[in-house]
């Protein structure tokens, strides 16, 4: 059976891409801002805070880069596989995310009140 393509004007993935890259840029400010906050007030659990503001970060643009291959699909199948593709990667870093969450906390001095 043949799939059947996915009909996208090219002028509205064009309109997608270009919201995926302001979205992408102000999520960029956004956690510039929230670094620098975080910076200019050392306390106990900045480190993991830092930690938690990276692992967002890195997930948010593991997100971008989804939202623009899925732009590109050119059939149901391909953008099945894409979504496949990203949901293994994102249990599998969440694992790890929590992992060295985890250890951070379990570590003496770190992570304390």
């Amino acid at each position: 059976m043949i799939e059947p393509k996915l009909e996208v004007p090219a002028e509205l993935r064009d309109l997608a891409e270009k919201t995926i890259d302001q979205a992408e840029k102000a999520f960029g400010m956004f956690f510039d801002a929230a670094t620098k906050s975080m910076t200019s007030v050392p306390g106990a659990g900045t480190e993991v805070s830092k930690q938690a503001l990276a692992f967002t970060e890195q997930n948010m643009k593991s997100a971008f880069e989804h939202a623009r291959k899925l732009v590109h699909a050119t059939d149901i199948q391909e953008a099945m596989r894409i979504q496949s593709d990203f949901l293994r990667s994102q249990f599998t870093s969440a694992g790890d995310h929590m992992r060295q969450m985890t250890g951070s906390l379990m570590q003496p001095g770190k992570g304390k009140p």
